[in-house]
């Protein structure tokens, strides 16, 4: 393909291809040149511009297919005029004369199509440069026009369109003759030729104006009569026209065009009244239609009347939606006359079809093109049509005057017109949301009024009607669900002697309750008790007054099967009742049914069929909503009535035959129910009747009766039939735009769907109108389903009986009646196939397939598409049944040999999609050979192109074939893929269909190449540039469906090879549909963008932006507008602002996600902000809701500016009009997205400074400087009428407050960023809190609340009361109780208000109550300095103690309602088997009723109220307050909380119980298995048992209750082992602390107490308390130092694996201490802590079988910290960092605390405590010897000290261990270490210090070295301070020594000690040049000595006068030592003197 890349025809490379590849290769090339030409130099094309002519004239007369025939009339006319215009005229010449010449070989057409197509081209591009050849080539062309054949049609009439286009005005001569041909066209036999001649006269129109005035209706009259017999593409098409042109005349283009005779405008009137003459007459002629009217025939079909509607709305969109509003009364009224007109409404299929087209027309303009604004006023004038209709009935019935009496006809006129606009009000204002609620309150409409009024109505359609708009209502706004049932259950009661009143209200009634399903804050639950009491009260007095007895009884059931759809909370209150109202509704037993069959007329029979019908449909109903509730007990207690119901099945025909057709309707009704519920039931419950019931089927599958009426295919085959293959049957069954009314075109003779053919489907979930289809209809669809789930079920030899039956019967009949028993047969059988295998079941014995077998293939040769689809599915679910290969094999020859002797197009179309589908369930094909055999008869059969059906579906087979082969299928792509392109490019295009199948071939293909088609071989490029071949052919053909499956190719190439697909061209091929008014293009178009966008954003977006750049285009769509100025992006928010299709809306958003997570972050932030914030602002009406009333404006004065700062003004003229909340919803969500994502890139987003500074440097954009627009997007999202964008808002506020309250703001330093928007937020969220806010709103609102307060932004009281103020109303709210709490909405909804409230509470106390902690913290430990004090207590003491002070006037109040809510919880979150426990009435905050829906509420908000209630405890210290305010209404004394019946609780009691709520609720939480989201409730619950445990009564009481101590620690044990979170370890350690300190504080109190009674002081032992006793056993389990022990180990092991000797690895430290975090060596220090605290605990038994588990413990982690690995060069004393040192410490401080334990003194441990010490002293020497590792001696040496000073004589004094320690120390003195010889002189000292037993021994030995060292010092003095330090501590020891000797000997060793000192000293000459180490050493010890010297006089003396040389030098210390401290005061005074009087005194101290 690469050679056909040149601007000249390469015709070597092309002749020496084949025929078929030659044609692919001209494709390529032409389709290469118009790319080319364009962009090549002019001077260079005119030069190649002869060569090119003679090449593309070879091409136009070799007969060139379609595809490139328009290819080549495009480069042709691209040719000449881009190079030389002049010789296209002769050009002209040539095709004229070929058109002209009379060749009639098969070659001959082709070419003559492709010379028309030239022409068409030429003069589209020439124009008005061809004008002299215009008048003879339209001669030629019109001429040849009347012998041409289908195809030249098309081609001239298309030919003709461009001609008119590039001609323009100059053609006006022709107008007419072109006129004339089109018209001719217009209703010509080929649909395809109809499409072109409707795109002709479109073209026609823009110069013709006759066209809209003269010739207006006889154009009009054209149009119906194409429409008849059309198909989906003509009507779209003659329907664009038709509308265009009435567009025209009812708003011309240009008056000038209006000759004078001619007529001016038309009016709307005229306009209507030719569009309803249509709709009414459809294109006859005026004699015949009144011919027709004459005989009472009406012969308008279908399809007229729906064409005339889309053309209705092509006209109405044409003119706009400004005009829309403008017209709408005027525009209403007409169209209403339409639906109310006789001839419209004659049969009630007609009156359907009508009332469908006038709704759909209603939709499609205002739902589409209008505001919500402009929506509202429609929504208006349709109450004001509503309202006069009523009036005119009202009047009429009422009027006494027989002769004005209403007649009958016009009350079903009137109810067509009612219907009408009440289903469009409904989707009007479920559209609208809550932003309708203007319209309620708006008097002048009085809109429910209006609509409640017309439920009395008698005609039943108009009263469902109006019933269902009330349901709209109700599910718009919520809040009016309650008050209007309410208003309706009371008219019921009152009125319901009125048959029009019970059925009216009754529907009205079941609709509004029916809605609560949609609501999340439903009804109150008591209105479900009102409703079930209206329907028990209607079902008892239906037999009193027969005149109502059906309306009564019909309503009855109609509540309580709405009553049902409330779901099981709600109906397992009601069930024992309604299980009685069904026993009562059927008799007693069987024998009773007998009975009645014998008494009765025919009315008490339509009233009990009614009543039973009802009855049935109520339980179907329970079986939908309540499926936990039906347990096999309920079903039981249904069987009775369940078999009456079926008895009386077999009955129906005796009553029929009595009383006529009376009672038919009832009784199609009656069985109908009996099916749906038969289905829905498991079969066995039934198993008695299924003889009978089956029976029954059969009868109604091919019964005689039910023959006569003609079958409905399009309701009963399509659910059963294949998706993929329904496109098989026509586009009808695609999802198009117009696909509410193409619906009807295929529906029953019986009529189409309506809301009147059963009002139980009120009942129903769905947000649009539902519409039932007439019963005969539902009943056959239900009969098929049943039979598939029952055969299964029945005695295998039945089955095959009823089989041959349905075989036989079809056999014997003929004709029509034949195909209806056909359909029906094969529906069933079809459903009982795709049932069996859903369920993998089995068919049965081997008889049974061949009835079944005969049955489907006698269905493939039927004349029925849909039936052959259905036959095709059937055969393929039958082989999955079977499951047997050799049957499998059978069935596909059969296929082979059918198709070998079939002629029928039908048949065999029908096997060679039985083909394709056979095995489509058995796992694919894996035959070569059969894969082979198919494809030869495929490909034989897909090239008849004598019948373009069977080309179809053999290529649809062949897709079919393609998929399920798999891998298998690429030996034969090459093939494939010839094919396929061959006959894209030579099938006509007037059989789109052909090219449907072929574009479905080329998508199979492509998925089968799948990821080979990346490879790099000649073969693979070869196939890839057949599939862009392929495409491009089926992308430029006309029919939307084949573009739309171009695009899926295209998308499909992109997926599996990105690089081959040129993107700079697809996406401005997308971007040109995106407006298409097709669907399924749309959605073509989504999809695909939604896939490129996922790799390749930022490109699509900017090859959008190009397109509209580079296209000229005379109808410049609103979407180009779109693009240029918002891109992309923003168009489609366009388009998701009209589209209504889910899935469509879905991919769009999709879309723009992706959009925006791929660019958002990467520079295109500030576009997709300014995005949102235009869509946000969007909104019709710029008034905010109302700020603040008159009262809040007094009550506060301070508050002045919130209100006026930030009203929600709209922009006007931003790029997007009136977009709707929906839209708006979806901005902001996308706005909480783009700060998610900016969170996980780049820091600078959420850093002011950092921000601003990168801006400077780098043109990127960041999040924090869009700070205002996002809480302004916020601020008007939350104030905006509808309550979802409201949620939306507020939860961005929050989002914005918890990523940003943190940011400090530059400029002012102390502030956050936040604090200048703080009057927005209050703003935002002042509405929230209204009287009339939705709950949910509130609730939301509180969040944001507690998060505004509690994230510090604002510290100043005065700002913070205004939030305050809106939590306080809600908390005045909450307490005020039930009582006042309004009845709109379920109590739930109340739960989760008030829970909102105590919980934002909760939160803003908890931070209250951590800042001022953390206030008094810094002030307790350190001494701040004046300044920074004067600073903080400034802001701070209004912050954040004044916040605790605003918390506290509301503390007694709230810390009741938290206990109650916390009280609530406990007994919900009971297990169900303690269910009978729970408090009858309900809890403090939740009703009994209710509880499932609060539980959910509880869950959610608990967490923080715990925390908040411990607080509060911790700071009452748990002493009762006194002060209880008497009178609080609410909670009403929680049970056991409060004061129970049973008289007063004592203090004690109250408190105990408060603690283990508390506890239990904790416990509870922490050990069910939970999920990771939950951290927060698990840190809630920790932090509050540590708020516990801190007081002491608390600590006491769980001291006390060793069996809860020892609970908590195993709960404690699993957090630690299941999370990693270090903050949740560190505080699992903290409490394990304060657990065993309580156990302490508990065992001392025990021993003092005891001490204190026995008067044991003088006994030597203390009482044995403590675990372990006298025998010292732990019991796992029981034993609270146990489980201590056990988190502990597991804290230590985690950390450090070396303790265990199973852990350590051989190799090497495995998790070093040294690799340990900060926050590990915490929760190491912690678990040291605790563990030293653990003999306290033991009595002296325990202990001591502890003491070896502590001690191993603690050694090990001292062996880890003092081994340092040898890479680990920085040794430093005390540890490595800082964090180590903690460690350390904490070991040792662990290790004294052992040591000096109180039960190594006690008698009887002492002994086995000095053992195991000994053993510990033992281990601790041995640590010195580390190998090749580094030892950090200082540590271990003051473990020793630890050991020396405080284990006594007994442990250390043992030799050998004596000896080894004198040897530690010794070694250390002489360490080469300066650190290491300080510390050992400063532990030397404690060691000296230590009683006598244990210093002397070492004050012998130890005391002449460090004699000996300090004597050294004279001689080398210290150098460093580090050496100072240790000669220094050498003298402190000295000293020591001293101090530790007799008195008598002291003298002796002072006298030692001061020559030394004096040694120290220098003389003056050195002192100057000593190094700063030697000149420290001096001065000390000239202190020492001014010390010494006084203390010890005699000594002193006597030394100094026995040595000169020691008084010398002493004496010139002392002197220089005094000059220079004169010296110092001298140069200290003169200055000061100076100085002494300042001329400005300065004020230092600011306080």
């Amino acid at each position: 393909m690469e050679r056909a890349h040149s601007l000249l025809l390469n015709e070597e490379a092309c002749g020496q291809l084949g025929e078929h590849q030659r044609v692919e290769f001209i494709f390529e090339w032409l389709n290469h040149l118009k790319k080319l030409l364009p962009a090549t130099d002019r001077a260079h094309v005119k030069h190649n511009q002869r060569r090119l002519i003679d090449q593309l004239s070879a091409i136009l007369i070799g007969s060139p297919g379609p595809p490139t025939r328009w290819l080549l009339a495009h480069c042709l006319a691209l040719l000449y005029r881009l190079g030389d215009p002049v010789p296209a005229s002769l050009m002209v010449d040539r095709c004229n004369d070929i058109i002209r010449s009379r060749d009639d070989s098969p070659s001959g057409l082709p070419t003559r199509l492709a010379a028309v197509a030239c022409l068409g081209a030429l003069f589209e591009q020439l124009g008005r440069m061809l004008a002299g050849c215009f008048k003879d080539t339209l001669t030629n062309l019109l001429k040849a026009m009347k012998s041409a054949e289908s195809q030249g049609r098309y081609e001239i009439m298309l030919c003709l369109e461009k001609i008119l286009q590039g001609l323009g005005v100059s053609a006006v001569s022709s107008h007419r003759d072109v006129y004339k041909a089109a018209r001719a066209c217009l209703t010509d036999r080929s649909m395809a030729v109809r499409c072109a001649s409707a795109k002709c006269l479109q073209e026609l129109q823009r110069e013709a104006a006759f066209l809209w005035s003269s010739e207006l209706e006889n154009v009009a009259t054209l149009c119906f009569r194409a429409f008849e017999g059309s198909n989906y593409n003509v009507r779209v098409s003659v329907s664009k026209l038709l509308g265009t042109l009435l567009a025209a005349a009812a708003e011309p283009r240009q008056t000038a065009a209006l000759r004078p005779s001619g007529r001016g405008r038309s009016s709307l009137e005229e306009v209507m009244d030719l569009l309803s003459g249509g709709f009414l007459r459809g294109g006859a002629g005026f004699l015949r239609a009144s011919g027709d009217m004459l005989k009472g025939t009406s012969s308008v079909g279908k399809d007229v009347r729906i064409g005339v509607t889309q053309a209705c709305v092509v006209f109405v969109s044409t003119l706009g939606g400004s005009w829309l509003e403008t017209n709408f009364p005027a525009f209403l009224s007409l169209l209403m006359e339409l639906a109310s007109h006789g001839r419209a409404t004659q049969t009630p299929g007609d009156a359907v079809l009508t009332r469908r087209c006038v709704s759909f027309i209603l939709r499609s303009t205002l739902g589409s093109l209008l505001g919500e604004k402009a929506q509202t006023n429609a929504a208006k004038q349709l109450c004001l049509a509503v309202a006069q209709q009523k009036k005119a009935i009202d009047a009429a019935l009422t009027d006494g005057n027989v002769e004005t009496r209403v007649s009958s006809a016009d009350v079903s006129a009137s109810q067509h017109v009612l219907v009408c606009c009440l289903l469009e009000l409904g989707g009007l204002i479920q559209g609208l949301g809550s932003t309708a609620a203007p319209l309620l309150t708006d008097g002048s409409t009085a809109l429910l009024d209006t609509v409640i009024s017309v439920l009395l109505h008698p005609a039943a359609s108009a009263s469902l009607a109006a019933a269902w708009c009330l349901r709209c209502v109700a599910m718009a706004m919520p809040s009016q669900g309650s008050l209007l049932l309410d208003h309706c259950a009371e008219r019921l009661m009152s009125l319901k002697s009125s048959p029009e009143a019970v059925a009216g209200y009754g529907a009205a009634v079941a609709a509004l309750v029916a809605a609560v399903q949609h609501s999340p804050l439903g009804i109150p639950h008591t209105k479900g008790m009102v409703v079930l009491g209206l329907a028990e009260d209607l079902l008892r007095s239906a037999s009193q007054n027969s005149r109502i007895s059906l309306q009564r009884t019909q309503a009855g059931w109609l509540l309580v099967s709405s009553l049902i759809t409330l779901g099981p909370a709600v109906v397992e209150h009601h069930l024992p009742r309604l299980l009685l109202l069904w026993r009562c509704v059927f008799p007693a037993s069987l024998r009773e049914q007998e009975m009645e069959l014998r008494r009765g007329d025919f009315f008490t029979w339509q009233v009990t069929l009614e009543g039973r019908a009802g009855a049935l449909c109520a339980m179907k109903n329970l079986l939908l909503h309540c499926q936990e509730l039906v347990t096999d007990d309920i079903i039981s207690r249904l069987l009775t009535p369940l078999a009456c119901a079926i008895a009386l099945l077999t009955k129906l025909p005796a009553l029929l035959r009595s009383y006529g057709s009376s009672v038919r309707s009832w009784s199609v009704v009656y069985r109908l129910r009996v099916y749906e519920l038969l289905a829905l039931l498991p079969p066995h419950t039934y198993q008695e009747s299924f003889g009978l019931v089956m029976n029954q089927l059969v009868s109604d599958l091919s019964g005689q009766e039910n023959l006569n009426q003609s079958c409905s295919e399009l309701t009963l085959l399509p659910p059963l039939c294949h998706h993929d293959d329904l496109p098989l049957v026509g586009p009808a069954l695609h999802d198009t735009d117009h696909r509410y009314i193409d619906e009807q075109l295929h529906g029953s003779s019986v009529g189409g769907g309506s809301l009147d053919n059963d009002a139980f489907s009120l009942c129903e979930r769905s947000d649009e109108a539902p519409a039932p289809p007439p019963p005969p209809v539902a009943l056959t669809a239900a009969t098929v389903r049943l039979f598939g789930a029952l055969l299964p079920h029945i005695i295998p030899p039945q089955r095959v009986k009823i089989l041959e039956q349905f075989v036989e019967t079809v056999n014997q009949l003929k004709g029509q009646r034949q195909q209806t028993v056909q359909t029906h047969v094969c529906a069933a059988l079809c459903s009982l196939l795709k049932h069996q295998g859903g369920v993998r079941g089995s068919l049965g014995p081997e008889e049974i397939r061949s009835p079944v077998l005969s049955l489907l293939t006698g269905a493939l040769e039927s004349v029925s598409p849909l039936l052959r689809c259905l036959a095709a599915e059937g055969l393929a679910r039958l082989l999955q049944v079977v499951g047997d290969a050799g049957f499998t094999v059978s069935v596909s020859l059969l296929c082979f040999d059918r198709l070998k002797t079939a002629r029928d197009a039908a048949s065999r179309s029908g096997y060679a999609l039985a083909l394709g589908a056979l095995y489509r369930y058995t796992g694919g094909i894996s035959s070569p050979q059969h894969l082979s055999t198919c494809l030869g008869v495929l490909f034989t059969l897909s090239q008849d192109s004598t019948s373009p059906e069977v080309q179809t579906w053999s290529l649809h087979s062949l897709s079919l074939v393609i998929d399920l082969s798999g891998g298998l299928y690429c030996a034969h792509a090459e093939p494939s893929f010839t094919l396929v392109l061959r006959l894209l490019l030579s099938a006509p295009p007037t059989h789109p269909e052909v090219h449907h199948s072929l574009g479905r071939c080329l998508h199979a293909l492509i998925t089968c190449l799948g990821p080979d088609l990346q490879g790099e071989g000649a073969a693979v490029s070869v196939l890839r540039s057949s599939c862009l071949v392929g495409c491009g052919v089926m992308q430029d053909g006309p029919d939307c469906l084949v573009q739309a499956r171009s695009i899926s190719c295209l998308q499909q190439l992109h997926m599996f090879s990105p690089p081959h697909v040129n993107l700079a061209t697809l996406v401005p091929a997308l971007c040109a549909h995106l407006c298409s008014s097709y669907l399924c293009l749309r959605r073509a178009v989504v999809a695909c963008l939604r896939q490129l966008v996922q790799r390749e954003a930022v490109e699509v977006s900017e090859h959008a932006v190009t397109l509209v750049k580079e296209l000229p285009r005379r109808d410049n769509t609103q979407l180009d507008v779109t693009i240029k100025e918002v891109g992309l992006e923003g168009a489609l928010f366009t388009l998701l602002d009209r589209e209504s299709d889910p899935g469509l809306r879905r991919d769009i958003q999709e879309t723009l996600v992706h959009m925006m997570t791929s660019s958002a972050t990467s520079g295109k932030l500030g576009h997709w902000l300014k995005l949102c914030k235009d869509v946000l602002s969007a909104t019709t009406d710029c008034s905010s809701p109302v700020e603040a009333s008159q009262e809040d404006e007094e009550a506060d004065p301070g508050r002045d500016d919130d209100s006026s700062a930030f009203k929600a003004r709209s922009e006007s003229g931003g790029p997007f009009t009136a977009l709707r909340w929906a839209t708006r919803r979806f901005a902001m969500e996308c706005v909480c997205r783009i700060i998610a994502q900016c969170e996980s890139s780049d820091p600078a987003h959420f850093d002011m400074v950092l921000a601003q500074e990168r801006r400077l440097h780098e043109s990127t954009d960041f999040l924090v400087l869009h700070l205002g627009d996002l809480v302004r997007m916020a601020f008007m999202a939350a104030t905006d009428h509808s309550d979802q964008l409201r949620l939306a808002g507020l939860q961005t506020l929050l989002v914005i407050i918890r990523r940003f309250s943190a940011i400090p703001e530059p400029e002012f330093p102390g502030h956050v960023i936040l604090e200048q928007y703080q009057a927005n937020v209050g703003a935002a969220l002042r509405p929230a809190f209204s009287a009339d806010a939705p709950p949910d709103v509130t609730a939301k609102a509180c969040q944001v609340c507690s998060a505004w307060i509690a994230s510090g932004v604002v510290s100043d009281l005065r700002d913070l009361r205004r939030v305050h103020q809106l939590l306080a109303s809600s908390l005045a709210k909450v307490q005020s109780g039930r009582d006042t709490c309004s009845q709109l909405y379920n109590e739930a909804t109340a739960t989760m208000e008030t829970l909102a409230v105590l919980k934002a509470w909760a939160e803003v106390y908890i931070v209250a109550v951590e800042r001022s902690t953390q206030k008094e913290a810094p002030d307790r430990t350190a001494d701040l300095s004046v300044s920074s004090s004067a600073n903080v207590s400034s802001g701070s003491e209004s912050g954040e103690a004044g916040l605790l002070k605003l918390v506290q006037s509301d503390l007694s109040t709230l810390s009741r309602l938290w206990l109650a809510a916390l009280q609530d919880y406990a007994l919900l979150t009971l297990p169900h088997e303690y269910a009978s426990q729970l408090p009858d009435t309900g809890g403090s905050f939740y009703t009994a009723e209710t509880l499932k829906q609060a539980r959910a509420h509880y869950t959610s908000s608990w967490a923080p109220i715990l925390h908040a209630t411990s607080l509060w405890l911790h700071s009452t210290g748990f002493l009762m307050p006194d002060d209880s305010p008497a009178n609080l209404s609410r909670p009403a004394t929680p049970t056991s909380m409060g004061h129970t019946v049973g008289g007063a609780k004592s203090p004690e009691d109250i408190n105990s119980d408060r603690l283990h709520l508390i506890l239990g609720i904790s416990v509870e939480f922490l050990c069910s298995p939970h999920s990771e989201d939950q951290m927060e409730n698990i840190t809630s619950c920790l932090r509050a048992l540590q708020a516990l445990l801190d007081v002491s009564w608390p600590r006491a009481k769980i001291g006390n209750d060793q069996a809860l101590s020892v609970e908590l620690l195993s709960v404690l044990h699993r957090l630690m082992v299941t999370r990693e979170s270090v903050y949740i370890q560190l505080a699992v350690l903290d409490l394990l602390r304060q657990i065993v300190t309580a156990a302490q504080e508990h065992v001392r109190e025990k021993r003092h107490s005891a001490e204190v009674d026995d008067g044991a002081a003088e006994k030597e032992t203390l009482p044995e308390f403590g675990e372990g006793r006298d025998t010292g056993g732990l019991i796992p389990g029981h034993s609270l130092v146990f489980g201590a022990l056990e988190l502990c180990l597991c804290v230590l092991v985690r950390k450090l694996p070396q303790l265990s000797p199973k852990l350590a690895s051989p190799t090497g430290p495995g998790g070093s201490v040294w690799s340990l975090t900060d926050s590990d060596c915490q929760l190491v220090a912690s678990a040291l802590c605790v563990l030293s605290e653990l003999p306290s605990v033991c009595s002296p038994e325990g202990s001591v079988s502890i003491l070896p588990t502590v001690l191993y413990l603690l050694l090990g982690v001292l062996r880890e910290l003092v081994h340092q690995p040898s890479t680990h060069t920085a040794v430093s004393v005390g540890g490595g960092s800082a964090s180590l040192s903690v460690v350390i410490q904490a070991a040792l401080q662990a290790l004294k605390c052992v040591v000096t334990s109180p039960m190594s003194r006690q008698e009887k441990s002492r002994g086995a405590w000095n053992v195991l010490l000994r053993s510990a002293l033992n281990t601790l020497l041995g640590l010195w010897d580390a190998g090749d590792r580094a030892v950090d001696q200082v540590s271990l040496l003051t473990a020793l000290t630890v050991f020396l000073c405080s284990a006594g004589p007994d442990v250390c004094t043992v030799e050998p261990l004596h000896m080894l320690s004198l040897q530690r120390f010794t070694a250390s003195m002489e360490a080469k270490d300066p650190l290491v010889v300080s510390r050992c002189y400063q532990l030397l000292t404690s060691v000296f210090q230590a009683p006598p037993t244990v210093a002397v021994p070492y004050i012998q030995a130890l005391g002449p070295p460090l004699v000996q060292f300090l004597q050294r010092v004279e001689r080398s003095r210290p150098q460093s301070p580090e050496e100072l330090l240790g000669v220094l501590e050498g003298v402190r020891a000295m000293e020591a020594l001293i101090q530790a000797a007799d008195e008598s000997q002291r003298p002796q060793l002072v006298a030692v000690l001061l020559p030394l000192l004096i040694s120290f000293l220098l003389d003056e000459n050195a002192l100057g040049s000593a190094p700063a180490a030697s000149r420290s050493l001096h001065e000390a010890a000239l202190k020492d000595l001014m010390r010494l010297g006084p203390q010890h006089s005699a000594v002193f003396r006597s030394l100094i006068s026995s040595s000169p040389h020691l008084k010398s030098r002493l004496e010139a210390a002392v002197k220089g030592n005094q000059e220079s401290l004169n010296a110092k005061a001298g140069s200290a005074n003169p200055r000061s003197a100076a100085k002494s009087s300042p001329s400005i005194t300065l004020k230092t101290n600011f306080l």
